[in-house]
């Protein structure tokens, strides 16, 4: 009970990020305690044991999202972190982008791309994680960043073309 009652707040948090509902972030929640806990066994402690359990929170939701083909929820503004750029990579976003154009943008992308962008992005998972977590290689993690940075940027680009003539 004291795991749960540590961990219980802060996973819902990650849950709802992914989910459109606060019952759906509830039941996947619950759903990731019950996996976690009938798993422990698998715990090897080379992570911390909130670090295990979100993963588990974020498998979970993006199953209940792939299995009810639902829009991403919206984003917190202080969960969001929309430049996360090395000195290489030229993709920014303009001055006068609002948050909702961002939100709205990231839900628009196909899956494969939106997942990654959200794991990357918003969560901070690198891409060994990301592989891991969505089961692809780390190629093909960071190709869907990449990619889906572009479609992302071309989204805002259109949005602010169509705002501004």
């Amino acid at each position: 009970m004291q795991v749960y009652q540590q961990y219980c707040d802060a996973m819902y948090h990650v849950a709802l990020r992914f989910v459109n509902h606060t019952a759906e972030a509830e039941d996947v929640v619950q759903d990731a305690f019950i996996k976690a806990f009938s798993k422990l066994h698998q715990f090897k402690g080379d992570v911390t044991f909130g670090a295990w359990l979100k993963r588990i929170v974020i498998n979970k939701s993006i199953d209940y999202l792939k299995s009810k083909k639902q829009r991403l929820v919206e984003l917190d503004e202080v969960h969001l972190k929309v430049i996360d750029t090395d000195t290489n990579d030229k993709w920014l976003v303009d001055d006068t982008t609002t948050l909702d154009q961002i939100k709205q943008a990231i839900n628009s992308l196909p899956d494969k791309y939106k997942y990654v962008v959200m794991l990357f992005l918003v969560e901070g998972y690198d891409h060994q994680e990301i592989s891991q977590i969505l089961n692809i290689t780390e190629v093909a993690s960071r190709t869907q960043l990449s990619r889906g940075k572009v479609k992302l940027q071309d989204l805002l680009k259109h949005t602010h073309y169509g705002e501004r003539y």
